[in-house]
C-alpha cells in the first residue's frame, strides 16, 4: 500500500505499477506500508482482496497511521537545542509499540562542542540506541546514513524546525515529482500531501512519510508503562524489596540502587519521575 484517501486506496504491485483500488467491505482498514492482495481490473484498476498479516503498526491517538515498519528515527536538532525528557517520551512509546527506534541528531553544523553532544547521547547510546549524526547542508555523514536505509522501510519522527523536511528531500531529490505522480494516478490531488504516503529511497530501502506523525502527540501512558519503556531499567524491575515499588521514595529500591551505582543514568531516572509524576 503507498497511500489511501478515504476509501480510495493506491497499491504498487510486484513490477511496480500503481493501481487505484477500493477494498471488499470485510477487509480492515488499510494503510501505508501495508501488504494487500489485490484483483486487477483492467489496466490501472483493482480491488484488495486481502491484508496480509502485520509485522507492526503504528498509531496516533489511536487511529492506524502506517503498519510493518522496521525502523523509526527520532530526529533532533543543535538547534532548536533538543530536550532530553522529550526524546525520552518518544523513546517510551516506541518501545511500548513494540518498534525499533533509534536517533538522529541532525544540524550538527550548528554546533559549538560537539564532544559536549556526543556525550550527551552516551546516555542513549550506553541503553542500547544508535545514534547518527548528521549535517545536510555540510553533507557530514549521509552517506553512511543512507547505507542504514537500504532494504528497510523507515519513518521520522519529531518536532518541528529539526530538518526532517531537509532530510527526507536529501534522501529524495525528486520528491516533489513523486507526489505529483501519486497526486495524478491516485487522483487525490492536493490531498496527496497531507496523506501517508510510502516513497522508495533511490539509494535503497523505503520511507513512510506522514506530516501528521511528524508532529507526534503522545497518547498517555500508565505508569507501568512508561516504566517498561525504559529499556536499561528492565533487568531491575520486580527485584525491589516491595512488589508495589513506584521506584520514588521507597526503600531497598532496585532500580534507585541501580541509579546510585551507575548502571541506570541519573538523568533518564530524572526523566522517568517527571513523565509519572
Amino acid at each position: 500500500m503507498i497511500t489511501r484517501y478515504g476509501q480510495r486506496l493506491l497499491v504498487e504491485s510486484e513490477s511496480g505499477k500503481l493501481r487505484q483500488c477500493t477494498g471488499r467491505k470485510n477487509i480492515e482498514l488499510s494503510v501505508a506500508g501495508d501488504q494487500v492482495i489485490f484483483q486487477s481490473i483492467g489496466e490501472n484498476e483493482g480491488v484488495v482482496t486481502a491484508l496480509l498479516k502485520r509485522d507492526n503498526q503504528l498509531s496516533r491517538s489511536y487511529k492506524l497511521i502506517a503498519a510493518n515498519i522496521d525502523q523509526l528515527w527520532l530526529v533532533v536538532a543543535v538547534e532548536p537545542h533538543y530536550q532530553f525528557e522529550l526524546i525520552d517520551r518518544y523513546l517510551v512509546v516506541a518501545e511500548n509499540a513494540g518498534l525499533p527506534i533509534n536517533i538522529v541528531v541532525n544540524k550538527i553544523e550548528l554546533s559549538q562542542n560537539f564532544e559536549q553532544i556526543k556525550t550527551d547521547f552516551s546516555i542513549y547510546e550506553s541503553a542500547g540506541y544508535s545514534v547518527a549524526y548528521l549535517s545536510v547542508n555540510e553533507q557530514t555523514n549521509i552517506d553512511s546514513f543512507k547505507a542504514l536505509l537500504d532494504d528497510k522501510t523507515h519513518i521520522f519522527l519529531g518536532q518541528s524546525g529539526v530538518g526532517k523536511s531537509s532530510l527526507i528531500n536529501e534522501l529524495i531529490p525528486d520528491l516533489n515529482l513523486r507526489v505529483n505522480e501519486i497526486s495524478i494516478k491516485s487522483k487525490l490531488g492536493k490531498h496527496t500531501t497531507t496523506n501517508t504516503t510510502l516513497y522508495h529511497i533511490p539509494s535503497g530501502g523505503d520511507l513512510i512519510d506522514s506530516p501528521g506523525i511528524r508532529e507526534f502527540q503522545l497518547d498517555d501512558l500508565t505508569d507501568k508503562e512508561i516504566l517498561s519503556g525504559f529499556r536499561e531499567f528492565k533487568p531491575f524491575i520486580g527485584q525491589c524489596k516491595f512488589r508495589n515499588c513506584a521506584h520514588i521514595n521507597e526503600p531497598k529500591c532496585a532500580i534507585k540502587q541501580a541509579v546510585e551505582v551507575g548502571d541506570i543514568h541519573t538523568k533518564r531516572y530524572q526523566n522517568y519521575l517527571n513523565l509519572i509524576t
